[in-house]
């Protein structure tokens, strides 16, 4: 399939249309140009730089050692493998909490230097600040509630959030206040069904899940786990739509193979 001529781009606006006529919103991560050109292509609605780029691309148990300038390096690659998809890139952690005016200077850095179309931050009133600073200098935001993995530390664990009424009730709050504050979607992670499916009910702005049901306005996922070949990750919210890992380790070692056995290269594949 050849890449879109005159693609319509999706904007803010674009996914807002969306959530009002039902239609479900597909996202996926992506972080490098050669992998976006294919995510684009297919038609993907929003295409995620992830600062799980931490994890799945240089190694890190967590998210919290990637850099501002490491995610304006993976957003620029993607931004320009695409034509169609809306880019949203994640602040790193610590470059927005606490301090307000820096947050804007980050995502002003961000948008410049990446050319990506909105960022993403996690967290609810605690950073309202940050996010109010930041939409006023006309950068969209996407929020991120639920599991959010920048506070591993505070949670200790990857399970589940909000199970209990009191964080239930605090997390739809949230949510509210995001809305309120000028947020064109909210990513919600890992919690339960039913409360996802009322967080998406009570705001009127996209709300997409991960690990978070289908009650919601569209779904992400990390582009190496849904094609497997991040493969000792298994978490029950994750469909693997292939085993890249398999196929790969295949190609790789027949390669050997053939590399040891002198049967690569052949006649027909030299000058």
């Amino acid at each position: 399939m050849s890449v879109h001529k005159n693609v319509k781009r999706v904007t803010t606006h674009v996914l807002q249309e969306m959530k009002n006529n039902g239609e479900k919103i597909s996202m996926l991560t992506a972080y490098d140009f050669s992998m976006a050109r294919i995510v684009d292509t297919a038609g993907m609605d929003v295409i995620l730089v992830g600062d799980s780029a931490s994890n799945v691309m240089a190694g890190h148990e967590t998210t919290l050692p990637i850099t501002l300038e490491q995610m304006i390096y993976h957003a620029s690659s993607v931004v320009r493998a695409v034509q169609r998809a809306l880019v949203v890139v994640d602040m790193p952690f610590g470059s927005y909490q606490g301090n307000s005016k820096e947050a804007l200077s980050n995502a002003i850095k961000i948008m410049k230097e990446s050319g990506a179309h909105a960022v993403k931050m996690e967290g609810g009133q605690e950073i309202i600040e940050s996010v109010t600073r930041i939409l006023t200098a006309g950068i969209p935001v996407m929020g991120h509630l639920g599991l959010t993995p920048q506070s591993i530390y505070k949670f200790g664990t990857y399970i589940v959030r909000a199970k209990e009424d009191a964080e239930a009730d605090r997390l739809i709050e949230d949510a509210k206040a995001l809305e309120d504050a000028g947020c064109f979607a909210i990513v919600l992670e890992k919690i339960p069904a039913m409360l996802a499916e009322k967080v998406a009910k009570s705001v009127s702005i996209p709300i997409i899940g991960i690990g978070a049901g289908g009650g919601v306005d569209g779904q992400v996922l990390v582009v190496h786990d849904m094609l497997g070949i991040n493969n000792e990750f298994n978490p029950r919210f994750l469909r693997k739509y292939h085993n890249l890992y398999e196929e790969m380790m295949g190609a790789f070692q027949r390669y050997i193979e053939d590399v040891k056995s002198r049967d690569f290269p052949n006649e027909s594949e030299q000058y």
